[in-house]
């Protein structure tokens, strides 16, 4: 009679789990931008533990070859995301405004403050051999740099940083995932 029990327990719990991780797979479709753990939390009504159960569950089955889609931490959100191998190809018709058009100076900028940061638009400057105030601009209406503070030198200019939309739109989970630089490419970000 225990062993009944027992699978009956055992069923009851599967079925637990799978419904989990269908609330937390729907709240990541309608979710745009990528959701803190926390806030799936409170708005599953489930616990921590739920939760994370519920998304290894979805990671395992978003792994199979058969799914075009991922479980993505990115910014230190959690998302659902086309897997990075379809990308590529889905990126010019899907990809959100603030990827479409960056020219290559904005582009050029915007790699120097994410290696380099924080960093001044003086020492910008100093390291691509032009004037960096149009590429700053934009970049910032795009939400992809922000100001993050004042360096402590005469004059107290501002550093700048990249965005959590930065992370976002490069699918990254934080700074530490950039591209590795060559010696020699590193060299071309240091602030002398």
């Amino acid at each position: 009679m225990d062993t009944e029990n027992d699978e009956a327990q055992l069923r009851l719990e599967m079925e637990d789990a799978l419904k989990e991780a269908a609330l937390i797979e729907a709240i990541l479709y309608l979710e745009s931008e990528p959701i803190a753990e926390a806030d799936l939390i409170r708005i599953s009504a489930l616990g921590k533990e739920a939760v994370e159960k519920a998304l290894e569950n979805l990671e395992s089955r978003y792994a199979q070859e058969m799914s075009g889609l991922e479980v993505s931490r990115i910014g230190g959100g959690i998302m659902l995301s086309p897997k990075k191998r379809y990308w590529d190809q889905l990126r010019e018709r899907y990809g959100k405004k603030n990827e479409s058009r960056l020219s290559r100076a904005a582009m050029e900028t915007l790699s120097i403050i994410a290696y380099s940061q924080p960093v001044t638009r003086g020492e910008i400057e100093a390291i691509r051999g032009v004037q960096a105030d149009n590429m700053i601009r934009l970049l910032m209406e795009k939400a992809l740099i922000r100001e993050v503070g004042k360096k402590d030198v005469p004059g107290k200019p501002v550093q700048y940083g990249t965005t959590k939309e930065f992370l976002t739109l490069f699918r990254l989970e934080s700074i530490a995932d950039l591209p590795k630089l060559t010696p020699s490419e590193a060299e071309r970000f240091e602030i002398e």
